[in-house]
């Protein structure tokens, strides 16, 4: 683990939030907060994890890597 200040602790973490904001948020204008909360449950849960291919996964969406990953470990 990095020490205190360092920027890659929470890189992930805030490329994510970066990327949901950017996607979703910024772009939407919520009434009330349950309506916020639906919303982004749906996006991460439906959209983010389940369809959006991402380049550190070779272009898969999370789901479809996890499935391929297991596959392949059935393999061995």
């Amino acid at each position: 683990m990095s020490g205190t200040g360092n920027c890659f602790d929470n890189a992930p973490m805030e490329s994510f939030w970066g990327t949901l904001k950017q996607e979703l948020v910024h772009h939407r204008h919520y009434a009330t907060r349950q309506q916020a909360m639906r919303d982004i449950t749906e996006y991460i849960e439906i959209f983010y994890n389940r369809q959006r291919r991402q380049e550190r996964l070779g272009f898969l969406s999370p789901a479809a890597y996890a499935q391929k990953f297991y596959a392949e470990q059935l393999a061995v």
